[in-house]
């Protein structure tokens, strides 16, 4: 039995995401020592290993737990889950195709500086007026 400590320490997974991860039902409640201390057993580091692994990943945590319910019945079909990683690889070549847009017209901004003062500054010049882009971009989609 791990006690959280030494579940984050093997993981890489920080301790308050850890409980908070019990709290929303990713992780079952650890079970408890004499002293109140939250034991964690072998199937519970796996199974935050996989969260972890998914995070990084990008997926969502409801897609995680999707995929996490699906993992619990391994008889099952994986059509389920290849659809999970499906929508998960389309959202992460939009969020690159946005990214690369976003390349483009810093890249494009920065060429056209002519470095001198900042009354003539392009790049200040793009910022303030969007309609100077090329592209239509969304830092918001593209970021997060």
């Amino acid at each position: 039995m791990l006690t959280i400590g030494k579940l984050s320490a093997s993981t890489g997974v920080k301790v308050p995401t850890i409980r908070y991860y019990e709290q929303i039902g990713l992780l079952p409640e650890a079970e408890r020592s004499a002293g109140n201390q939250r034991l964690y057993d072998r199937k519970t580091l796996d199974r935050l290993a996989f969260i972890r692994h998914a995070r990084e990943l990008g997926f969502s945590l409801e897609a995680i737990r999707d995929l996490l319910s699906l993992s619990d019945n391994p008889d099952h079909s994986c059509s389920a889950a290849d659809a999970i990683a499906r929508a998960q690889l389309v959202e992460v070549e939009s969020r690159l195709a946005r990214l690369a847009a976003l390349k483009a017209e810093l890249e494009r901004m920065v060429v056209q500086c002519s470095g001198n003062r900042i009354s003539d500054c392009r790049v200040i010049e793009v910022l303030g007026n969007h309609s100077l882009c090329i592209t239509d971009h969304m830092i918001e989609d593209a970021i997060h």
